[in-house]
Order: C-alpha cells, then sequence, then structure tokens
C-alpha cells in the first residue's frame, strides 16, 4: 500500500491523498504537479521515473489513512 504522502518534497505544497495532481517515483518520493513538471518527470532523489500517484478513495481514509510525515526540507 502506498505511503500517500502529505507533501511535495520540493516545495512544501500539500499533496492530499484523495486529490490528483501528486507525482511518485517507485520510492514514492512525492512532488506536485508543478515542480514535477519543472524536474521534467525526473526524481531528482533516485533519477527514476515521477507517474501519476493514484489517488486513495476517501472512504477508505480512515480505514487505511495517509501518511502524515512531511518530507520538505525547507
Amino acid at each position: 500500500m502506498l505511503e500517500m504522502r502529505p507533501d511535495c518534497e520540493r516545495c512544501g505544497a500539500d499533496t492530499p491523498a484523495d486529490a490528483p495532481g501528486a507525482f511518485i517515483c517507485s520510492f514514492e518520493c512525492t512532488f506536485c504537479a508543478d515542480c514535477a513538471e519543472a524536474l521534467d518527470d525526473l526524481c531528482p532523489n533516485c533519477g527514476g521515473e515521477l507517474m501519476d500517484r493514484p489517488t486513495r478513495a476517501r472512504k477508505l481514509l480512515d480505514k487505511f489513512p495517509a501518511a502524515t510525515e512531511r518530507k520538505f526540507k525547507g
């Protein structure tokens, strides 16, 4: 199950689990759409391809909550 990280690692923008617009690599590094585009869809951490992260249905968030630890270091 994906962690569904709550923020963009590059700019700190929120990336809600139940909303589109987040991009991840195979290690689940997470970026907002604007940052993924600026990075040319390549993860700056591992060099992997950034892909659309699927959303988690709102009704499942209580049983399977998204991660809460923010990764933005800025």
